[in-house]
């Protein structure tokens, strides 16, 4: 998986911690989840805002 794949780490984010209210992870701790995810190929250098409000945004909607 790269930044990218938002609906795949979505998917893999609502596995991976099931208990977590995806509305109140900040991007600090969303960053290291998604790097920590197994199968993340690539660093936290390449990520950015906008690519944490997307992945945020995918895991709530998977979530609901």
């Amino acid at each position: 998986m790269k930044w990218t794949d938002t609906l795949d780490i979505a998917i893999a984010l609502s596995e991976a911690h099931p208990e977590a209210d995806p509305t109140r992870v900040n991007f600090v701790d969303l960053m290291r989840w998604v790097v920590a995810l197994p199968g993340f190929a690539e660093t936290d250098k390449h990520c950015g805002e906008k690519i944490l409000e997307a992945i945020q945004q995918a895991w709530i909607d998977e979530v609901e």
